[in-house]
């Protein structure tokens, strides 16, 4: 089950936040990384860090945009610590190990941002939940590795078969299939001029975020977009 947990880094500046997140990652039993256009990545100090956990780096997945390293993800979850302006669930790392486990088919990303800035809010509006760590309010960030390992071990242990596992009956739509969907709404409410005001732009994240919340199965998404061609047809 912890092979569906794919741990996501996005454009990370330093190299040893790369090799420690690996070792972060591996002590907990998790091997499926994804680096987004790191900034220097291979590099010595991402093998020490990594301080045996050289496997994972060997084998993760280089891409340059966060929609491919999304592609074919199920459900997306961004870590971050701060609030936004557009509400979307916010969860724990152990509520967050919870939920995975109603998700049983399908890749599941968590998102971990830049050590400086984290997520840009367009990121976040690719990810159905926020993770968020509570720490200190008076000290409250959080090294991406050191975020990583927390989460890592809330996946540990709710996977060790402490929690009981529910299933779906069909998959959910993954990330591509989701971003195809946006796509072809937008023309959609464009067609009908829903869209036409200086506001478009926060109406589209708003949008996003509550079909991200509805957790679409594969099957849903297809009677939308038959809704939507029968709409554009008009």
């Amino acid at each position: 089950m912890l092979d569906r947990i794919h741990f996501i880094l996005v454009n990370t500046t330093h190299p040893g936040n790369i090799g420690a997140t690996a070792r972060a990652m591996k002590t907990m039993g998790l091997s499926q990384l994804t680096l987004v256009d790191p900034q220097r990545f291979p590099h010595q100090d991402a093998t020490f860090r990594a301080a045996g956990a050289d496997d994972l780096l060997q084998k993760a997945v280089i891409t340059q945009t966060l929609d491919e390293a999304l592609s074919d993800s199920a459900w997306v979850v961004g870590a971050s610590v701060r609030q936004r302006k557009l509400s979307r669930p916010i969860l724990t790392p152990r509520q967050l190990a919870e939920k995975i486990l109603n998700h049983a088919e399908g890749k599941v990303a968590i998102v971990f941002g830049r050590e400086s800035s984290g997520l840009t809010n367009e990121e976040l509006t690719r990810c159905h939940d926020q993770v968020f760590i509570p720490t200190n309010p008076e000290f409250s960030s959080l090294n991406v590795a050191s975020a990583a390992q927390v989460i890592a071990y809330e996946m540990r242990m709710a996977f060790s078969g402490n929690i009981p596992e529910k299933t779906y009956d069909e998959p959910l739509a993954t990330a591509d299939e989701m971003r195809g969907f946006y796509t072809h709404l937008f023309e959609a409410l464009d067609h009908i001029h829903f869209l036409d005001n200086r506001h478009s732009k926060q109406l589209k994240q708003r949008i996003q975020l509550l079909f991200n919340r509805a957790e679409l199965k594969k099957t849903e998404i297809n009677i939308l977009r038959g809704i939507f061609k029968t709409v554009m047809r008009s």
